[in-house]
């Protein structure tokens, strides 16, 4: 049983919302102010240019962006957002709304997949309404026009407060109540939108899913805080996922119990990966950017001297694959892709596309001294989150339970594009969040058990 204390439910219609934010209903806007383009998810008005944006964002452009956004029922939290952005005269000053606005966004998008608000007719656990409109305020800020000059810089910055908070970086919160174990979870955006704009993410989903409610285990009731996080290696690089997950990492009251990282993996199986590998494969992000090489660490970052090629999970795969967590079979996944550790070093690719790097498949784990080509969760943004995260954990010397998740596809949409979602997806979503709570749940009652295996 998860629960959570905190506000009832709340039927939440989209002219309440407006209300709610101070935005006015559709039947009364102000036909001068800011709105969603009716054609699109990018938000249109007298402040804000036509302006190319970039690859992710030129997205925004599909109608399908502006019906997520629509049938999420953010359309108001965004147009109050951006007729707000119009009224600020300098980037300094729209600081604050940018942070609230974003602090805002999450916090609905979580209440709303909780079940504690009811708006839009999308169903209350699907992912992408969330990623799309925090999409759309990115674009509204990189086409603000203000009346003061907004260096490149401050707008970055602005653009980059947006994506930590609304995606919950900022808002893990634990207590040092020594009865309640603390467990984070982190979960990814939607990518591949190039192949279907219609991309969820059941990792991104569970996120919302889970994130404040108390779980119960055989070791007591555990509190799950979660974040989520961008498809893109230069966040990654810039040391997103360290900054997010170290004041929850170091000693103290509020130190996690556990933790796991998760994203999308393989078609109808979950996946624990045992070995995380420190490299790049050089697939293409969501900005159709490309890195092939070995995982680069963050100055001042808490770290291992020298690099370490692989990094293990700690969590208890042996009770996680054996216990009848869900529909989906569980698999502890220890194959690798490694060459010889005398293999001279290869100079880092950027260029798109990046071929693969060769190496020998090893179904057992890396052997003694080799060099990682693919962890056990590949060579993309997966396998680099948990390497990172298992790395920082040994860093600090944080003696817990940790390691990656690996969720099926989340499959079943329809091929007509102009359709959002389907029963088959939906329930696929359910299935898939639903194993997740399970796995952690098991996961987690092993804490004080000597045999973690």
């Amino acid at each position: 049983m998860s629960t959570r204390t905190g506000r009832p439910i709340v039927l939440l219609s989209t002219a309440a919302l407006a209300l709610s934010v101070g935005v006015s209903s559709p039947a009364t806007a102000d036909r001068n102010r800011p709105q969603l383009s009716p054609e699109s998810g990018v938000m249109i008005g007298a402040c804000l240019s036509t302006s190319n944006l970039p690859y992710e964002e030129d997205f925004l452009h599909k109608p399908q962006a502006g019906e997520f956004i629509r049938q999420g029922g953010f359309e108001p939290l965004l147009t109050r957002f951006a007729a707000k952005l119009c009224r600020e005269k300098s980037g300094s000053s729209a600081q604050h709304l940018v942070e609230r606005t974003s602090r805002v966004l999450w916090r609905t998008a979580v209440d709303r997949a909780q079940g504690r608000v009811e708006m839009g007719t999308l169903s209350a656990g699907d992912d992408r309404p969330l990623y799309w409109t925090r999409l759309s305020m990115v674009a509204a800020l990189r086409q603000w026009s203000p009346s003061s000059h907004v260096k490149s810089g401050q707008r970055q910055r602005l653009i980059d407060t947006v994506d930590r908070i609304s995606r919950g970086q900022d808002d893990i919160k634990f207590s040092g109540s020594k009865r309640t174990k603390r467990v984070l979870v982190t979960g990814f955006d939607p990518f591949t939108l190039n192949r279907d704009v219609r991309q969820g993410n059941p990792s991104g989903a569970s996120a919302l899913a889970l994130d404040g409610q108390t779980i119960q285990t055989k070791a007591g009731p555990a509190r799950v805080e979660t974040a989520a996080f961008p498809v893109r290696w230069r966040d990654f690089e810039k040391g997103m996922v360290e900054q997010a997950l170290l004041p929850h990492f170091r000693p103290g009251r509020r130190q996690v119990d556990a933790f796991a990282t998760t994203s999308q993996g393989r078609e109808g199986i979950f996946d624990l990966e045992q070995s995380n590998g420190a490299w790049r494969g050089g697939y293409n992000d969501n900005e159709d950017v490309c890195y092939r090489g070995i995982v680069p660490i963050p100055k001042k970052t808490p770290t291992v001297r020298p690099q370490p090629q692989w990094v293990p999970t700690t969590l208890p795969t042996g009770k996680m694959t054996a216990a009848d967590t869900g529909a989906f079979p569980v698999n502890h996944n220890t194959e690798v892709v490694e060459v010889p550790g005398t293999t001279p070093p290869e100079p880092v690719t950027t260029a798109c596309p990046a071929g693969a790097s060769p190496g020998t498949t090893r179904p057992d784990g890396p052997t003694a001294g080799s060099q990682a080509r693919s962890g056990g969760g590949g060579d993309y943004l997966s396998n680099e989150i948990a390497y990172r995260a298992t790395l920082l954990r040994d860093a600090v010397k944080l003696r817990v339970p940790g390691g990656h998740i690996h969720t099926p596809v989340l499959s079943g949409l329809a091929t007509d594009q102009n359709e959002l979602t389907s029963p088959a997806f939906e329930t696929n979503r359910t299935s898939i969040n639903d194993q997740v709570r399970s796995l952690l749940r098991v996961g987690v009652g092993t804490l004080g058990q000597s045999d973690r295996g």
